[in-house]
């Protein structure tokens, strides 16, 4: 591994820490076998390495999933390193859809360079998904992605994603070469964000500025982000994988990264020496027929290795994962089939130095520790600045709001804004003296609140179905309208979380919510079709995770007030609120 992505920091102080994960599946709960008995055939890589780009050997070609076909017939990575996205962007819509090939381009090898083909509600116009490390973006990159959807009209918007990255919608074909390029100009990317790709690298939203904070989680994810996309160029060695996969680094006792949902995340962790590094967990997912939270891979690595194991980790997965059923192909069911301690020893002999340490029993997260809300005002570690948590209604954002939220950046901060994985933005290093002036801005004030009612704090939902093709129904506004009327009835103490998702693909993770809503078809009191969900209950997020478990199926959506309220009287410590006499 290059010397380029060695990184040292000042070892924090200590805390104890027993980390717990669980798996649980859509059927039965499962443990990743310790160890199997893996016939050596098995451990022999199914990739090879060809022109540049990593392909399927032809003997395990066979019952291989349709999106496996798409990338043998055309290296999709292609379309960017080599220039092919200006030949796909001068073609008509008509010209592309009259060959396969083409057509294949623009609904799945696009995804390679972060654009999603709206073909059933949006035809011809793409959602572009970004890579923002740790959330962290600029008032100059948010102005740009401004102007991008502000010429789209009505089709143009922006949403903050459950992985502290932006997703902007409306975007047409023609104008991708040049939206490409301003993207590049403003130190952005849209590189690998979808498909078959690691995914953008999740952090402390409150790096670097957090009291408590263990470690400032932004150099390892920056530099996560340049090795997956090689600094934005393009790193084929690993675009080539089963399926997509997801990484964070922790650095709060918060966990406000969500470790173990994640494909690989890094534990703050001391060896026996005393050095800073990571304990690792793996395998955590969501998808529609199962969900794993990540299991130990019962290993240490320094700060300095960050890199080289995740590359180790990436390379295991592409060499060894099965690319049949789609369902199946996620890293966990790979940990599954070989067993944890023969996944560790792939990963092992993939590393520089061929060794891998084990975990560390000196962990640095405090298991107890109640999480802290990070909307509102709270002072930073640096005197005489805080941050200002404010709250964006389901993520969803307009071009106007973009720039506002730009201007107050410079105005009352350094410029700068983070995105959290509950879709909501953080304005940093604004001094305590002007936070009154920030608190009465109009924007501030009106609509992106620091402080909405306890009910709208965490409520996250997905797409939906006014953009995506997948979702089953219409979430964002939905959600918003549930949870304010369940707020008329019903009051609460303490933040619930509820989280809304337009089907079973869970983007909108459900299954980490106190309560959460999968899109289902229901049938009404007449038996009619209606849009409907399954209400999720249970689920929690920190040291004791565990995930929500399906609590009423097949709910129409039009019934859903009462039933919540009901829920948070049961559940969460809710009180009926006193109603007028004759208001409904």
């Amino acid at each position: 591994m290059s010397s380029s992505f060695s990184i040292r920091f000042l070892t924090p102080p200590s805390i104890s820490h027993h980390n717990k994960t669980w798996l649980l599946s859509a059927a039965t709960p499962s443990i990743a076998p310790v160890s199997t008995q893996v016939d050596a055939s098995r451990l022999e890589p199914r990739v090879e390495e060809k022109d540049g780009y990593w392909i399927l050997k032809e003997e395990h070609r066979g019952g291989i999933n349709p999106q496996e076909k798409v990338k043998i017939q055309k290296e999709p990575m292609k379309l960017f390193m080599e220039g092919g996205i200006h030949d796909l962007a001068n073609m008509s819509l008509e010209e592309i859809e009259s060959s396969k090939l083409t057509k294949d381009d623009i609904d799945v090898r696009l995804k390679w360079l972060g654009l999603f083909h709206r073909r059933k509600h949006q035809y011809g116009r793409f959602m572009m998904r970004l890579k923002l490390p740790n959330g962290v973006t600029t008032s100059a990159q948010t102005r740009y992605l401004a102007s991008v959807i502000r010429k789209y009209g009505k089709d143009g918007c922006a949403d903050v994603t459950t992985r502290q990255n932006w997703q902007i919608r409306g975007v047409t074909l023609p104008d991708v070469p040049e939206i490409l390029k301003g993207l590049a100009e403003v130190g952005l990317t849209s590189l690998q964000s979808g498909m078959d790709n690691v995914r953008n690298p999740v952090g402390n939203p409150l790096a670097g500025i957090d009291p408590d904070e263990i470690v400032d989680t932004r150099p390892y994810t920056n530099l996560l982000s340049q090795f997956i996309t090689a600094n934005s160029l393009g790193n084929p060695t690993i675009t080539n994988l089963p399926r997509k996969w997801n990484v964070c680094v922790i650095g709060s006792h918060d966990l406000f990264e969500h470790p173990h949902i994640n494909d690989l995340a890094y534990m703050p962790a001391k060896n026996k020496e005393g050095r800073f590094g990571f304990n690792l967990l793996v395998g955590g997912f969501f998808s529609p027929k199962r969900c794993a939270e990540a299991v130990p891979l019962d290993a240490w690595v320094s700060a300095d290795d960050v890199i080289p194991l995740c590359k180790a980790v990436l390379e295991t997965y592409r060499d060894l994962g099965t690319r049949g059923n789609r369902q199946k192909t996620r890293m966990m069911w790979l940990i599954d089939e070989l067993g944890i301690e023969v996944f560790r020893s792939e990963v092992e002999k993939r590393m520089p130095t061929k060794k891998l340490e084990r975990a560390s029993k000196e962990e640095l997260v405090q298991k107890q520790w109640e999480r802290r809300d990070i909307l509102g005002v709270h002072p930073q570690k640096q005197e005489g600045l805080s941050y200002v948590g404010i709250h964006i209604p389901v993520g969803r954002i307009q071009a106007d709001e973009m720039d506002e939220l730009a201007r107050l950046a410079d105005e009352y901060g350094t410029g700068e804004l983070r995105l959290t994985v509950e879709q909501n933005i953080i304005i940093p290093n604004v001094e305590n003296s002007k936070l009154d002036a920030l608190l009465n801005e109009p924007l501030l004030k009106q609509k992106f609140l620091p402080e909405p009612s306890i009910l709208m704090k965490t409520l996250v939902a997905c797409t939906g179905n006014q953009f995506c093709g997948q979702a089953i129904i219409e979430t964002k506004a939905r959600a918003l309208k549930v949870t304010e009327e369940v707020d008329r009835y019903v009051a609460v103490t303490k933040p619930v979380r509820m989280h809304w998702t337009g089907c079973p693909n869970t983007c909108g993770q459900v299954q980490v919510a106190d309560i959460g809503f999968m899109g289902c078809m229901a049938r009404d009191e007449n038996g009619k079709p209606t849009e409907g969900v399954d209400i999720f209950l249970g689920g929690r997020i920190g040291s004791d995770s565990h995930l929500a478990e399906v609590y009423k199926k097949s709910v129409p959506c039009k019934d859903l007030v009462p039933i919540v309220a009901d829920i948070l009287v049961k559940y969460f410590g809710g009180v009926p609120r006193n109603r007028e006499e004759g208001d409904d």
